[in-house]
């Protein structure tokens, strides 16, 4: 009933939010129309022609009141959380990675096997989180008598790899005055055909839109850390079949031919970078380049499965849900809700109510309330001592 109620919900937002975006704005043209939908709708790493209006409906309300960085830089968020696992008496392990879940022979889940230099060590416990994905867990961390099972397999049938990316670092030996830039991100687009896709070896200097943001420029502590120094990230979508022949050669190990390919796309990239903002070559010290192999995911997918219309549909949201045939497993992260950060983290709580058996949203509500009493007793208290 829940589910049936969601989906109402869904579909409601759908038919509003068009209406929505056209009330908020006013349009002298309508490629204005065209570039708010399109830039909104490209969030997810799918073709606009494929989108759900419900991502569009979600990313209009995360950014109505504005967007949010950490201070120190993304670093600062596992730092954080790491000290409230252990502050529970749980423990973090990097450079640990899981090579299987493990299950008995009643075919129940109970630990994961990770790698420990040339060894496996297993890990007990009596619930099991994965957050890598529903491909990833199904097909590489099962054992195959678990992926063969009928219920497994039509959860992995309803859905399909996203696209992957391909990102362009740069660090700049300016200030971000002296580059002329500022922590507004950029959407640049070459023409209205952007669901136009180019064939391999004409993909490097075709590319149809990128994504620019400057971290150092929204980090209000990078001039006392590292002063005098900006950075820069570049995106944009790529397909796996451009990147297919080099899948099975070792990272660093690969043919020249491929390091030759992606430097054609970053090169691409950070000259129509640089028509907009033309300090930055001058002032470039460092170049890295990544593409859609970096990333742990099938098929280099950035945002696990894809978002696309079939993703919303009623049917497949409730079966694409964070239980699992096993009791003890449970699936978390971008799947299970909608892609990007916040996607993950609502995929998160959502996990974290179906494993403990409560609405933990209800809980996160009343301590949020509990926080602005608190909030507004200390302003209150700072108030009443001033006018002492």
């Amino acid at each position: 009933a829940v589910i049936k109620i969601f989906g109402l919900v869904v579909l409601l937002l759908e038919m509003l939010c068009c209406v929505f975006i056209l009330a908020q704005c006013h349009f002298k043209s309508p490629r204005c129309v065209f570039c708010l939908i399109v830039i909104s709708l490209y969030e997810p790493g799918v073709q606009p022609n494929n989108a759900s209006s419900v991502i569009n409906a979600l990313l209009l309300h995360h950014y109505k009141r504005g967007a949010y960085y950490p201070k120190g830089g993304a670093s600062e968020i596992p730092f954080h959380i790491t000290k409230v696992i252990q502050k529970y008496v749980g423990n973090v392990l990097v450079r640990a990675p899981v090579t299987r879940v493990l299950v008995n022979s009643k075919g129940a889940a109970y630990g994961v096997s990770i790698k420990k230099g040339q060894e496996e060590v297993e890990v007990r416990a009596p619930i099991i989180i994965s957050n890598c994905g529903v491909f990833n867990t199904f097909k590489r961390l099962l054992p195959p008598e678990i992926q063969a099972k009928p219920e497994i397999q039509k959860r992995l049938d309803m859905l399909k790899p996203g696209r992957g990316s391909l990102l362009v670092f740069s660090g700049f030996d300016a200030t971000a005055e002296e580059l002329g830039i500022n922590s507004t991100n950029l959407w640049l687009f070459k023409n209205n055909d952007i669901d136009a896709m180019s064939v391999l070896d004409e993909a490097p200097e075709k590319v149809p839109w990128m994504f620019i943001t400057f971290p150092s420029a929204k980090d209000p502590t990078l001039k006392i850390r590292l002063p005098g120094k900006t950075c820069m990230t570049i995106l944009t979508m790529v397909n796996y079949e451009w990147f297919e022949e080099w899948k099975d050669a070792t990272v660093k190990k690969r043919r020249d031919d491929y390091m030759d390919y992606k430097m054609r796309f970053a090169k691409h990239l950070f000259d129509w970078a640089c028509m907009y903002f033309p300090k930055l070559r001058e002032k470039v010290k460092k170049r890295l380049y990544f593409n859609l192999r970096n990333f742990v995911a099938s098929r280099g997918a950035t945002y696990a499965a894809e978002h696309n219309l079939e993703c919303f549909h009623i049917d497949v949201m409730a079966k694409n849900c964070c239980n699992t045939p096993d009791k003890h497993l449970f699936i978390s992260g971008q799947d299970v809700f909608s892609c990007g950060i916040v996607g993950a983290v609502h995929g998160g709580l959502l996990c974290a109510s179906t494993a403990l058996g409560q609405i933990v949203y209800v809980n996160l509500f009343l301590l949020k309330k509990k926080l602005k009493r608190r909030k507004a007793r200390e302003m209150s208290a700072v108030g009443k001592e001033k006018l002492q």
